[in-house]
């Protein structure tokens, strides 16, 4: 499989460079940055994924170009809306391709929000703690969403309510799906997560900890073998695990 890394010369992007090198059945046929057109790299290397590690605030529109010109996207970039999502799926399923959106590319960090989901079924009063490093562009992550979306399929969390005043505005952190997420930026941190689980006389709690980039490479990996076997948008990389 021929691939294009969009958003190279960053952190994720070297290391998916490194980890694309080493696998026998793809081919790293373009490196990519701000000042490069990737549509002109696509159609110039014949490119059949390209995966995008790059920011918030480009991300809609470098996946529509890579859809648009005929390649299949492996998305690592946060900030995309349920709305981006609906309209990138139009496009990628009108083109036959496929966008693969993983908010955690750990396979670690997947089963913590799969378990995590599992537990509040139990356990209905639940907080998320998520550390990153001091240059991550959004808060709260992706994977704080995405954990907290998964646990609202499967539970009613939080019903309870509180007697209490928020005396410094934020200090409760941001609510999502009903839970409440509270996000650390750090340097010396990748990417944790404590998804905190409260009962009577009890609390669980659900970990991940990322110790260097290489966790991630694997799922990547992955995505942009599966990309060629589906259409539409994929959201999760717990969609391409047997679980």
């Amino acid at each position: 499989m021929k691939v294009i890394v969009n958003g190279a010369s960053g952190k994720m992007g070297q290391a998916s460079c490194a980890a694309i090198d080493t696998a026998a059945d793809m081919t790293l046929v373009g490196k990519a940055g701000r000042k490069d057109d990737l549509a002109n790299m696509i159609q110039e290397t014949q490119a059949n994924v390209v995966v995008d590690m790059t920011h918030p605030s480009s991300v809609k529109q470098n996946v529509t170009t890579i859809l648009s010109n005929n390649a299949h996207a492996v998305v690592g970039t946060t900030g995309l809306t349920q709305d981006d999502l609906a309209e990138l799926n139009t496009l990628a399923e009108s083109k036959g391709k496929t966008c693969i959106v993983c908010p955690n590319f750990a396979i670690g960090a997947v089963l913590m929000m799969q378990f995590a989901a599992q537990a509040a079924q139990v356990m209905n009063d639940i907080e998320i703690i998520e550390y990153h490093h001091n240059k991550k562009a959004d808060a709260p992550s992706g994977t704080a969403l995405k954990t907290a979306e998964l646990i609202r399929e499967k539970a009613e969390v939080n019903t309870t309510p509180l007697d209490e005043e928020e005396t410094v505005k934020g200090a409760r952190g941001g609510r999502h799906a009903n839970i409440p997420i509270h996000s650390v930026r750090l340097p010396g941190v990748i990417a944790n997560q404590d998804v905190i689980l409260g009962g009577d006389g009890e609390t669980l709690t659900l970990s991940h900890r990322s110790l260097s980039r290489e966790c991630f490479m694997p799922g990547v990996l992955l995505c942009i073998r599966k990309s060629k076997d589906m259409t539409g948008v994929v959201y999760g990389l717990e969609n391409l695990l047997s679980l």
